[in-house]
């Protein structure tokens, strides 16, 4: 599990019922253009599920780790790998 996803579970509450038990899922996708045509997963995601009443929420794990990074790093991954 990542370090955001880690947090997340240390810290999780649900929003819907307050119960604090979780199950976290990373999920990748690929994105438009170039990486859709390559078949190219630069788009990851945590599904947090609340395993009480079942309500998920998605989370950026870069943004959580503050590894934000502009369109041309993005761009760049997608060509050079």
């Amino acid at each position: 599990m990542s370090n955001a996803g880690q947090m997340i579970k240390d810290k999780f509450v649900c929003s819907k019922c307050k119960q604090t038990n979780a199950k976290i899922k990373e999920v990748s996708m690929s994105g438009a253009g170039l990486s859709k045509l390559f078949d190219i997963d630069y788009n990851h995601y945590l599904f947090v599920s609340c395993l009480n009443c079942g309500f998920v929420e998605v989370y950026n794990p870069s943004i959580l780790e503050g590894k934000t990074r502009g369109e041309l790093s993005t761009i760049l991954d997608i060509l050079f790998g």
